[in-house]
């Protein structure tokens, strides 16, 4: 079979991480992580905030254009009059009410509203980004709790082989089949051995403590991931799939689209602006206005008016034409800033496939060395029991025969997540691409459709309350696992 072949039987696979929901019980899968990650996790939560601020841009956009009316009311006692004054009153009450309708505003109002209906795409394909993100990181911290539990197995193997090797030597020495020199270094063998068991347990503890952090709950007994679907036969699939589907890529799209309507409203101000207006007041002076004569006045009044108002731009000392530039140039930055962030897919992705093929021929050849180092452990034994080899070379076979083990379980480990970091930039490692249940999932636009057209001044959402989970209450880490 072909190099290329034997890759493609990995890309048939088309099991879905919904096959894991059979698993146990009582242990974890990677299912079960990222479904609590995507509803306990507070960088994702705090995402999905943010997110529902850039939905209210579109009605603080669309305020500026909608009727506006206020009222207001004075009540006044005048303390000390004018001396001169026969008439002035000793009190009175006025209170108005003022109605202004905007008609025309060059523009401003609806490329206002367009640029930020453009940014709340460009959000809510950043939310995207940041689940896909946040999963990637899951799947890279599931994997490393299982890859440090296999090392930190094999380590303790090693040292109870290498115990017992230096039992053995030990024995012949006093026999005098050995020399001092060979309990010498099986000894050294054994305290190697022992320090990188106990620094295979702080790493697990790490591992495990960065699991508690990204997902919310510390990890139990991990079931094995489920193959990764979908993943592409070529590297130019993949980049055609993100050059569709990355939400990094889309972001960047839609804040260019919003940058070119910013220049629209920034060369809004040069135009005339229109509006209706209507206003009514109404005094009382409560019998006072007048003093001695005051049945010849009216006690009260009532006014009221309307009309429109035009306002013509002639000269602004030169702010719009730089406020135009100014916001020419931003667009210019995010044109740029597009093709920036289509070069950065393109490399990531393609580095991303060559390290999914990379990390697979590693599997490859650590399964023939793993397998070659036991063939040459057991050979090297043999001989040394005929007196061909010495203690030397079997503690040398029993390091290449640890180190093969564990470049294999590392290799494993690295092509997993590799291949869902290719997924990722593909666009393709997403909540709806992870087969989680419909009941779960968070949909951005159902915000935005909620929001968008509210004009009620006194709308407002409940007070902000947590959703993800505290970690408090989880217990210290170690490296322990169960006795192999």
């Amino acid at each position: 079979m072909s190099r290329f072949g034997s890759r493609a039987g990995l890309l048939a696979s088309t099991v879905l991480f919904a096959a894991a929901a059979a698993s146990p019980v009582s242990a974890d899968t990677l299912r079960d992580a990222l479904v609590m990650a995507y509803q306990t996790n507070p960088s994702l939560q705090a995402a999905r905030a943010q997110q529902r601020g850039v939905d209210e841009n579109v009605p603080i956009a669309r305020a500026s254009g909608l009727p506006s009316a206020n009222a207001d009311a004075t009540y006044t006692e005048f303390l000390k009059r004018s001396p001169n004054s026969f008439t002035s009153p000793e009190r009175a009450l006025s209170a108005g009410v003022n109605l202004g309708v905007p008609i025309y505003s060059g523009g401003a109002v609806k490329n206002r509203v367009k640029a930020a209906k453009y940014r709340v795409k460009a959000g809510q394909a950043d939310l995207r980004g940041s689940e896909s993100d946040i999963f990637s990181a899951v799947v890279a911290a599931y994997m490393d709790v299982i890859q440090n539990e296999a090392i930190v197995g094999l380590n303790r193997k090693n040292v109870a082989v290498l115990e017992v090797n230096l039992q053995a030597t030990s024995d012949r020495f006093e026999i005098g089949d050995v020399t001092r020199t060979d309990v010498a270094q099986s000894q050294s063998r054994l305290a190697v051995a022992q320090s990188d068991a106990r620094a295979a347990e702080a790493n697990l503890a790490t591992a495990r403590e960065t699991y508690i952090r990204l997902v919310g709950k510390a990890p139990e007994a991990l079931d094995a991931p489920p193959p990764l679907p979908n993943l592409p036969a070529t590297p130019e699939e993949a980049v055609t799939t993100a050059l569709e589907s990355n939400p990094t890529l889309i972001a960047a799209r839609e804040q260019t689209k919003a940058a070119e309507k910013d220049i629209d409203v920034a060369g809004a101000s040069r135009l005339p602006r229109l509006s209706l207006f209507a206003s009514g007041a109404y005094n009382d002076y409560f019998n006072t206005l007048g003093g001695p004569s005051s049945a010849a006045f009216s006690q009260t009044e009532k006014t009221a008016q309307a009309g429109a108002q035009i306002s013509i731009p002639i000269f602004q000392g030169g702010l719009p034409a730089a406020q135009r530039r100014q916001a020419q140039a931003q667009a210019s930055a995010a044109l740029e800033n597009e093709i920036a962030a289509e070069r950065g897919v393109i490399a990531q992705v393609r580095s991303a496939y060559s390290s999914w093929l990379a990390a697979n021929d590693v599997i490859r050849s650590s399964k023939v060395a793993v397998e070659a180092a036991a063939l040459s452990l057991e050979g090297v034994r043999a001989e040394n029991s005929v007196g061909n080899r010495t203690i030397l070379d079997i503690l040398n076979a029993e390091q290449e025969s640890l180190n093969a083990q564990v470049r294999l379980v590392t290799a494993r480990r690295n092509a997993y997540v590799a291949g869902f970091n290719l997924l990722a930039a593909m666009g393709k490692a997403e909540a709806d691409n992870l087969n989680l249940d419909n009941d779960i999932l968070y949909d951005p636009q159902a915000n935005y459709k909620r929001v968008h057209g509210k004009i009620f001044d006194w709308d407002d959402d409940p007070a902000p309350v947590a959703q993800s989970t505290r970690t408090v209450d989880t217990p210290v880490q170690d490296g322990e696992i169960p006795e192999q």
